[in-house]
């Protein structure tokens, strides 16, 4: 199948997670598509294919002749969208040979170059984008489209030497909980890549430190006409709570390795609201520095309102990889290789964000995160360009061949 072909067969399922769920994973939808990956690796004359209770996809490309004691090596993709904007109903669009100029997406958007100046990198290429209404679903269907067809490739081409490769999808990436039973020993790789990047020549093994933090308000209601000194106003408290926050660092602001404060909900009345936050920073000492001056933030309002108001519950959820992967620099040299060699200028550079392989890495499988040509992720100006798709997939398949030699 044409890698143009199998993308767009894998993002009109709707498989997006849900923040909300309980359920491991979030969607029973996901396990649809999932499904459907194992029956096409059984197809494709994958071995050892299996999907287990929680939707976990594996799967083996055997060993060249020869290469039996090479490394090896894993390739992982996620096939959950986001919860961010509907993944139901995708309508692609494509336009070959893109001019560089603005597209319109419907008769009401238009996704300009000036809001979107990386538009102008892929003058020349195929780019496949929504009509407006959805999201696109490249992150990570652009992936898992990139392994499956570099699966096909090596699969047909006995004679490229490879090690044992191992194939893997999860769900649930995108609500932070990809890994959580993810069997490691299982999977079997001795390093591993995730294909869940960006912009072409990506290539990322440092990333956020992470923490969420939820605090619970309990205000006081009283009449407004008779509560002075009496009413306690749960949104007033939750508003001098983001101002306390430093301004500077939040995410509109940073870049880089800068981290930051990101309020990413506020819900509430007079007398009860709940504010939630995430917490990021690259450096692990800072990262502790804005734990730390969160809760004191919230003793402050505490010491104003009274110790039972306010409720903070913090957690971390993943660590920066930096420090898994770096004892292991043939990782990084096999990668930025295997894309000279697709003619991809490598860009190497911080996730401003993080990936499953940033949990696999302190799970025991360092996991660096390749590019996979998409961009503008979990909204509706998504797109990703199929000649990137291509180099990708290239660099998958040159990866395979740099792990026998």
């Amino acid at each position: 199948m044409e890698l143009k072909d199998r993308f767009l067969k894998y993002v009109s399922y709707d498989t997006q997670s849900s923040e909300q769920s309980n359920t491991f994973p979030s969607t029973e939808k996901q396990k649809v598509l999932l499904a459907a990956l194992a029956d096409e690796m059984r197809t494709l004359g994958m071995t050892d294919v299996t999907m287990d209770r929680y939707g976990y996809v594996m799967g083996t490309i055997p060993a060249t002749p020869g290469c039996e004691n090479a490394p090896v090596i894993g390739f992982i993709a996620h096939v959950d969208t986001s919860p961010d904007m509907s993944g139901r109903d995708i309508k692609p669009r494509i336009i070959e040979e893109y001019d560089g100029g603005d597209i319109f997406l419907n008769g009401h958007l238009t996704m300009t170059v000036k809001d979107f100046p990386e538009l102008s990198f892929f003058k020349g290429h195929t780019l496949i984008h929504t009509d407006g209404t959805t999201l696109l679903g490249a992150d990570d269907k652009a992936g898992v489209a990139e392994i499956m067809s570099a699966a096909e490739y090596l699969l047909a081409h006995p004679e490229l030497r490879h090690g044992k490769i191992r194939i893997g999808f999860t769900p649930d990436e995108e609500v932070g909980r990809g890994v959580d039973f993810f069997d490691v020993e299982a999977f079997g790789a001795d390093f591993a890549y995730t294909v869940d990047g960006g912009m072409e020549g990506e290539l990322e093994y440092e990333n956020f430190n992470a923490a969420s933090a939820k605090i619970e308000i309990q205000g006081r209601n009283v009449h407004p006409g008779y509560a002075k000194g009496k009413m306690i106003n749960a949104l007033d408290v939750a508003c001098e709570l983001q101002t306390l926050l430093p301004a500077e660092q939040r995410p509109q602001y940073t870049d880089g390795y800068e981290g930051f404060y990101h309020c990413v909900g506020v819900n509430g009345t007079v007398e009860h609201a709940s504010v939630s936050y995430i917490i990021r920073d690259h450096d692990a000492d800072l990262f502790e520095q804005k734990k730390v001056y969160m809760w004191a933030c919230v003793d402050l309002l505490k010491k104003k309102y009274g110790q039972e108001v306010l409720t903070l519950t913090l957690k971390d959820q993943y660590f920066n990889m930096r420090k898994m992967v770096e004892p292991h620099p043939q990782l990084i040299d096999k990668a930025l290789e295997a894309m000279r060699e697709a003619d991809v200028k490598p860009i190497v550079r911080p996730i401003r964000g993080g990936t499953d392989g940033a949990r696999l890495s302190f799970m025991g499988l360092p996991c660096p995160n390749l590019f996979t040509g998409g961009m503008n992720f979990h909204g509706k100006f998504e797109y990703c360009s199929l000649t990137t798709m291509h180099k990708a997939m290239q660099v998958v398949i040159n990866l395979a061949h740099l792990w026998a030699e």
